[in-house]
This record gives C-alpha cells, structure tokens and sequence, in this order.
C-alpha cells in the first residue's frame, strides 16, 4: 500500500486515523502522537524548573515555530511571528494604520471568512470606509477582477481570502496586487485555508502580509496562528497594538518607551502561548518534512476523485469542478447536511457542515483513497435509508 502512496508512511504518525475516518482536516487537522509528548516535556519543565524554564528554551520557541511556519510557506527565516488566533493577527496590522485621512478605504470579500470581516469592520468606528466587494457570479469564489475594480487611490487596505472557507475556491490574486501597487494600497492575504495544503509563492504573489493558522492543514492545533509582513515593509510599519516580546531588549523592562525589534517579531505581543507551542510544533514539523508540493499532489487526486465519486451518487458539488482552482476540501451541497453530517459521525466517518456549502470533505495526506469513497458512499446510504431523520430535531432546536 505504501508503495502505490508513500505518504501513507506518515499514517501511522496520526493515531486518530486508527479509529476513524477523518476527513475534516481543513477545520482541524489530525493530532500527531509526538505532539503528546512534546506537551508531556513543557509540563515536566515546568514542574521540575520553574521559572527557569524561560531561560531553557520557553522564551525562544515562539520564533522556532515561527520558523517551522515559514519553512512550509516557503518564507525567510526570522519573518513569521505566532499569535493566538487571527483575529490577533489581523488586530497588528490594523493598528500599523491610521483611518482618519483621506486614503481610508478597506475593500474585502464578502467570501471571506467571517472572522476576517469582522475585525476589518469593526475599524468603521475609528474612520475606515468600507467597501465590501461580491458576490462573484458563481456564487461560491471571488473574483480578482470585481476586487481589483472596488481598489482606487483613497484604499489603504485590501483583505483578501486566498481559498473560500466554504467552496475551497483558490482566488486569483494577481489582478488584486497588481491594482494595489498601482494606487499604493497593502495588501493582507489570509491562507489559513490554503497554508500547508496549496503551495504559496510569497515571493510571486508580492502581499504585503500574510496571515493564517496551524490547527488546520499543518496540524497544530489551537492558539497557533500566525503573520508575515514583507520585510522590506515592515521596517516602515509601527504597530500600535504590542508588548514586551517585540522590543529589542525584552528583559532590560526599560521604561524609555518601546523599541521595536528591526526582525518580523516587531509585530509580537506579550507573554507567549508556550503549551499551544508545544502542542502544535510537531504536526507543523511534519509538514514540513512531507512538503507542501507533494501534499498537494495527492490532495488534487483525491479531491478529483471525491468529485467523480459525488457524480456516480448523485451528488451535487459547491466547489470549482477544475482541480487547479480548488483548495483541499470539496464541499458537498447534500439535502438537510447538519442531519446527514451528524449521522456519518455515528459511523466514525468525520466531516463537517457549513451554512451555504453543505458538507465539507477535506482529506489530507494521511487518508487513503478507499477512505474518501467510502465516505461519499456513506453519504448516499445515509440519505437513502433515511439514517439522518432522527438528527433532523436536532438540527432545528434553537441555538
């Protein structure tokens, strides 16, 4: 078997693939065996050193991380710093802004996770216009084109998905930057669901920041998010949203004011999230080590085959049917698919359900193919035999 896949060599690594059938990895990837221990070491550190447990290693593991990011993102060393969730993220390159000039426009997708919306909005009551751009004529991308024409010399910002939440549409970024370097506008793309999963030319796409998370497709579980800013741009940056950990000399708790770090960890916070650290290093290590290109080969096979499959069953797709304008998961527009979602994981089979895309399937290099259509299978049998009806109260209680 590992012959025909040699990334099913790394099955074994993920003991949760041993008890289910779990297809959810764009929502919350897999947890590695090694991430138990690694948590394991932070708890003994701190009960056996203490406080000098900083000194040991606590204090410089958040660039280390940083590191491992960047190194699956395809970055330079040193310009990734870790967040707890991108909300924060999103938060530190707002408050690099001011919204009270003339060029105060924030032009985004209404495709866009909502999260993302909601910070960017948010910036309404401090002075920011808000030009919010969609729906695309599919009704399940956004289109480059339709942003780039929303983009004019008052735009200060422009918030970008690189793949939909919901379809997994890939958005084609180029005519957004191009636009926005001709009307000097900055560009923030968000690749929590692409990164690890779609190759990223950081370089090639020339963003000026990007955000996004591990719990996903890099397998890191919670509280590790992350930001790049080009660092050609962040010299010029100065958050006004920070702490200790982005000055120069952390522990010389100088009362001067700040001085921020000329590196990518200006854009750090205070204290780290040091268990969610350890937690999540492994899967993102791994990662790494499987690379993202040949995870991305697999996940076009097995998505065209999740495609294919929904076909023979009758299925119908709210995803892109051409696999190079799709991310990793494909969502599955499936009658009453809260009920049906809740019926497979009574079959140990693990997706989930979304409002306005149905059920999403996302393996990843760890599933193998026989997986993928026993899962779509699962879902035509669900349907027929009506094994979904007693959820259905469920799904219509309250709340």
């Amino acid at each position: 078997m590992h012959a025909a896949d040699p990334l099913l060599a790394y099955r074994d690594r993920f003991p949760i693939t041993q008890r289910s059938n779990y297809l959810i990895n764009n929502s919350l990837g897999a947890m590695p065996a090694a991430a138990r221990a690694s948590v394991q070491q932070f708890l003994d550190q701190w009960d056996t050193r203490g406080v000098r447990s900083w000194g040991d290693g606590w204090w410089s593991l958040q660039e280390k991380v940083g590191d491992l990011v960047a190194n699956v993102l395809g970055l330079p060393t040193g310009t990734v710093t870790m967040h707890q969730n991108i909300a924060v993220a999103q938060e530190m390159i707002l408050s690099c802004f001011r919204f009270d000039g003339r060029r105060n426009k924030v032009v985004y997708a209404d495709r866009n996770f909502p999260s993302d919306q909601y910070i960017y909005e948010a910036r309404a009551a401090h002075g920011a216009r808000l030009v919010r751009v969609g729906p695309a004529a599919d009704g399940i991308a956004t289109d480059g084109e339709q942003v780039a024409a929303a983009i004019d010399d008052e735009t200060l910002l422009v918030a970008i998905d690189h793949v939909m939440f919901r379809s997994s549409a890939i958005t084609d970024v180029e005519p957004i930057v191009r636009q926005a370097r001709k009307h000097g506008a900055f560009v923030v793309l968000d690749v929590f669901h692409s990164g690890g999963i779609v190759p990223l030319d950081a370089h090639a796409l020339a963003v000026d920041a990007i955000v996004g998370g591990a719990l996903k497709w890099m397998c890191g579980g919670p509280g590790n998010c992350f930001l790049y800013v080009r660092p050609d741009v962040a010299r010029t940056l100065v958050p006004s949203f920070t702490g200790w950990a982005a000055h120069k000399q952390p522990f010389a708790f100088s009362p001067k004011g700040q001085d921020y770090r000329d590196d990518g960890q200006r854009f750090a916070t205070g204290t780290p999230n040091v268990p969610a650290l350890y937690a999540g290093k492994e899967g993102i290590a791994t990662v790494a080590e499987v690379t993202v290109a040949r995870i991305r080969e697999k996940s076009m096979r097995q998505t065209k085959l999740l495609v294919e499959e929904a076909g023979r069953q009758g299925l119908a797709i709210r995803s892109p049917r051409d696999g190079s304008r799709r991310g990793g998961h494909v969502a599955l527009d499936v009658p009453e698919g809260y009920a049906v979602c809740q019926a497979l994981s009574a079959r140990e089979i693990v997706v989930d359900f979304r409002p306005d895309a149905g059920l999403r399937v996302a393996p990843h290099f760890y599933n193998t193919d026989d997986e993928v259509v026993a899962c779509v299978r699962a879902i035509r049998a669900i349907l027929d035999a009506g094994e979904h009806l007693p959820f259905l109260a469920q799904a219509k209680k309250p709340g």
